[in-house]
């Protein structure tokens, strides 16, 4: 899929649904640069392992607070997971949200801005690829984070949102 295709099927949808301060270009850049890092939006089920959805988000668990479950957990985003939930009609449980990522764009989108969210620090600007390279680390966890391939991914989520 191509990123002005992400764009209009799975991020904007997912914006409307969030408050509105979400929505800013900075967010976009991190969230095409995250799907295109985690799977090139052709994957919506990781290839040999657990993870689901464009940004390839693990159920995770209440007590390792990572994945679908550190978003349902975390005070910044419960609320808001709850009403993308209901805005899709997704029972709000961190294993119905967990399964259903795989089939509903939206949704992932919704889940990986709310993932951001949680994080602390502000986002970093659109042209910051370590920044941008710290925030993923910190946010996704991947078990086996690829940097050489994380700047040229970024620039073309870059280019793609500021052109």
């Amino acid at each position: 899929m191509n990123l002005s295709d992400v764009i209009k099927t799975a991020v904007q949808p997912a914006f409307a649904i969030l408050p509105p301060g979400l929505d800013t270009p900075q967010a976009r850049v991190m969230m095409l640069s995250i799907g295109l890092q985690e799977s090139r939006f052709m994957y919506r089920r990781q290839v040999g392992g657990p993870a689901r959805g464009f940004w390839q988000f693990e159920e995770g668990t209440k007590q390792t607070r990572g994945g679908v479950w550190g978003v349902y957990l975390h005070d910044a985003s419960r609320y808001w997971l709850d009403r993308l939930c209901a805005s899709r009609g997704v029972q709000f449980l961190p294993d119905v949200i967990y399964r259903t990522l795989e089939s509903d764009d939206v949704l992932a989108a919704g889940v990986a801005r709310l993932m951001l969210f949680t994080d602390p620090k502000r986002l970093p600007t659109v042209s910051d690829a370590d920044g941008a390279w710290d925030l993923y680390v910190r946010t996704w966890r991947p078990g086996k984070p690829r940097r050489d391939s994380w700047n040229a991914l970024h620039e073309q989520a870059r280019i793609e949102v500021t052109t």
